[in-house]
């Protein structure tokens, strides 16, 4: 039975893919084999030495201690594009907030509640200071095209915008997905210098922290605006702030508020909608816990974002699969010594990680292995961690 302890509340229509009878699921449990968290932080001392994996329900991994869990062979789960359509409207909404000052105006509405039959006068007068340009028409940058990316570039391209799309790393699954009509920039700067609107969707890492900064704000067009609903750190706050007061930047709209953007004139503000719908929720429940339950029950390695994709068939006699050091040698290692003490191996399957330098694998061997052997192969040079399945 595997024990799953819940760091957040997480949908129950999520939970209930839970199979009834190898898992139970609670908030308090105090040895668990498997997370399941949101947006608690995680630490890696709190841990205990039970836990074979983690799964996140959404796409940041920014409260989870994802190098630490890799050392020790936990593969941490994210589930990328299960919240892409929730935070794609909430863009598209920001392109229009930032066009026609819609926040502004209505804030200014209530300014003159109390003004009795003046108010129509009052509102016919007034609405010229929120005049703004229609977003049809203008050009659209969209940087990093992952899940929300793509959906962004695509239905843009449907409201009349000219689409710049950059990603160098863009998968092929999304390309497949991408719209013709967007227009493929080889350079970051061909976004900077021929768009109206940027949007930015690449995940937080210490290489993309203030990826937009003072730097390649000077590179934009005269009165940008710029939409953030990926991670507040991708774009630096101060600099963003003095660029808004300069004019260079018309107006820029975050899901993240810091203390440097709440109260500034041009800056929108908002409390971190992008995945705050019923769908969304439901949605990133339903992956994440499939995620887990695949992983504990067969070993297959899907979403990871510290190891490699690595499936296997779900029928097997005796399975074991290793987390190790991606360094040459170690499958012979261990098929060496499967082979030397009498078990057959009926299938493998090894994928490999270069970024973080691990790999994983997954051996069917033709009988149930034994405890001696399970100990000799911990003791291989490169292995991090060894699990026995079923």
């Amino acid at each position: 039975m595997y024990k799953i302890k819940l760091f957040n509340n997480i949908s129950e229509i999520g939970l209930r893919n839970f199979p009834k009878d190898d898992f139970v699921y609670s908030s308090d449990a105090e040895e668990y084999d498997g997370i399941l968290v949101r947006s608690a932080n995680l630490s890696l001392d709190s841990l205990p030495e039970s836990v074979l994996a983690i799964s996140r329900a959404g796409a940041g991994v920014n409260n989870i201690p994802v190098e630490g869990c890799t050392e020790l062979g936990i593969p941490v789960f994210n589930t990328p594009g299960a919240n892409a359509n929730a935070v794609k409207e909430m863009v598209v909404a920001a392109l229009y907030m930032s066009s026609r000052n819609v926040a502004e105006a209505i804030a200014w509405v209530d300014t003159i509640k109390d003004r009795g039959d003046e108010i129509p006068k009052l509102v016919e007068d007034g609405k010229a200071q929120f005049v703004g340009p229609e977003v049809s028409g203008k050009s659209l940058g969209v940087i990093g095209l992952g899940a929300v990316g793509v959906l962004v570039a695509n239905v843009a391209t449907n409201l009349g915008l000219t689409v710049y799309g950059y990603d160098p790393y863009i998968s092929v699954d999304r390309a497949w997905g991408l719209s013709r009509a967007v227009i493929h920039a080889n350079d970051i700067n061909d976004i900077y210098a021929n768009c109206d609107y940027i949007t930015i969707h690449i995940p937080l890492t210490k290489e993309t922290h203030s990826f937009i900064n003072a730097e390649n704000i000077k590179h934009m067009k005269p009165g940008v605006r710029v939409l953030n609903f990926a991670r507040g750190e991708l774009i630096n706050s101060e600099d963003m702030v003095e660029a808004v007061k300069s004019g260079k930047v018309f107006c820029y709209v975050t899901d993240f508020p810091d203390k440097y953007l709440i109260g500034q004139k041009g800056i929108l503000s908002v409390p971190h909608l992008g995945a705050s719908t019923p769908e969304s929720e439901e949605n990133c429940a339903v992956m994440a816990v499939n995620e887990l339950v695949s992983y504990l029950q067969t070993g297959s390695i899907t979403n990871a974002v510290n190891f490699p994709v690595c499936e296997a068939p779900s029928t097997y006699i005796g399975r074991i699969t290793m987390f190790n050091k991606n360094e040459p040698g170690v499958l012979s290692l261990v098929t060496t010594l499967a082979s030397e003490s009498g078990y057959n191996i009926d299938h493998m399957t090894s994928s490999s990680n270069k970024g973080s330098g691990t790999a994983y694998m997954i051996l069917d061997l033709d009988k149930k292995p034994e405890q001696a052997f399970i100990e000799q192969l911990k003791e291989l040079p490169g292995i991090i961690r060894v699990r026995v399945i079923g």
